[in-house]
């Protein structure tokens, strides 16, 4: 099955630049492309160095809700740019429910973002799919051991799981491998769930165990693990790497984005990267829903664009390109729903 799938996927690449498309017109107003809550990753006029939003909006269609677990520092919930894509579990979304917080020890569904990165990577997100729907779950406390933080990070990703979630965007990690928080991961990759994970920021090379950065560095195959690069495709100093651990690059240097008090920052770091592709992956699933995660993977990372400043540092040395990721999704989903045609068999 793997094999017939890699064909597949090998064949689609090699046809989908050839593919004409209907849609001209962009399912999104352009003027979310350059908002003051966008960055250069997704600008048009950055050419190769974005992550080509635009030609995948020409081409993309909403099949289907798509939740996208962000499990991070909390979140504003009623943020201009953030309030309509808020999604909650039980309840009406409101000031006092709108995601949930495993920080302080005991679950409220209040996950204030007091330090703003949490609110930023989930701008990122929104700023690729419009339409995202956001679950805010908190594992941050600055004040908290890291024992503690890893506690409440297994809270949030099975409370993801539990909750059958559509993507899981985990933009931090640690040295430390854990027993639990690896059994939670693999649940979700028997449930299909895919997991998008920072590199980590340590300037190391991720291929030796000897630093490696978790949850991104566990292998399993519902994981992409992201490193970031520059506006000028250069694998930013701070980025992981790793040619076999390491799945693809995205826009991670300065990179603006929402912030709490309704206003907007620059952060730099793979956190920014991953983002990024949380939101390709969830317009993938939102278009086909029927998509499996490996599928989705793969086409990810099938499509990626190679850079050749990225070769031994990043799988395949590809950067995230989401025009070229929705074409190849076209041209797999029109593959794989194509019955051959049956004939009369000779006597």
């Amino acid at each position: 099955m793997k094999k017939a799938l890699q064909t597949v996927l090998s064949l689609a690449l090699s046809l989908h630049l050839s593919v004409s498309f209907a849609a001209s017109t962009m399912v999104y107003g352009p003027e979310l492309l350059v908002s003051r809550f966008a960055s250069w990753g997704i600008d048009p006029d950055k050419n190769l160095a974005s992550i080509n939003l635009q030609d995948s909006w020409k081409k993309f269609k909403k099949n289907k809700e798509v939740i996208v677990a962000v499990i991070d520092t909390g979140i504003q919930g009623d943020h201009a740019f953030l309030a309509e894509n808020i999604y909650v579990v039980g309840g009406k979304k409101s000031n006092s429910n709108y995601g949930v917080d495993f920080s302080n020890g005991k679950q409220t569904n209040s996950p204030i973002d007091q330090h703003g990165h949490g609110t930023h990577v989930a701008g990122i997100v929104k700023s690729v799919f419009p339409e995202v729907k956001i679950l805010a779950l908190k594992y941050y406390n600055p004040k908290a051991s890291g024992q503690a933080n890893l506690d409440a990070t297994i809270k949030a990703l099975q409370y993801a799981v539990d909750n059958n979630v559509d993507v899981i965007n985990y933009s931090g990690g640690g040295p430390e491998a854990s027993v639990e928080e690896l059994r939670v991961l693999k649940e979700a990759e028997k449930k299909g769930i895919l997991v998008i994970a920072a590199a980590g920021n340590e300037r190391s090379n991720i291929d030796d165990k000897r630093h490696a950065y978790y949850p991104a560095s566990y292998g399993l195959s519902n994981i992409i693990t992201v490193g970031a690069h520059d506006d000028n495709l250069a694998i930013i100093p701070s980025s992981n790497y790793g040619k076999n651990s390491v799945d693809i690059a995205a826009p991670g240097h300065r990179i603006r984005s929402a912030i709490p008090g309704n206003a907007t920052a620059y952060m730099t770091g793979t956190s920014q990267a991953t983002a990024f592709v949380s939101g390709v992956a969830a317009m993938i699933k939102s278009k086909y829903p029927n998509m499996k995660y490996d599928q989705v993977k793969n086409i990810i990372l099938s499509s990626s664009l190679k850079v050749k400043t990225f070769e031994g540092k990043i799988l395949g040395a590809g950067k995230l390109d989401a025009g070229r990721a929705i074409d190849l999704a076209d041209s797999v989903n029109q593959k794989l729903n194509t019955v051959p045609a049956r004939s009369v068999a000779n006597r």
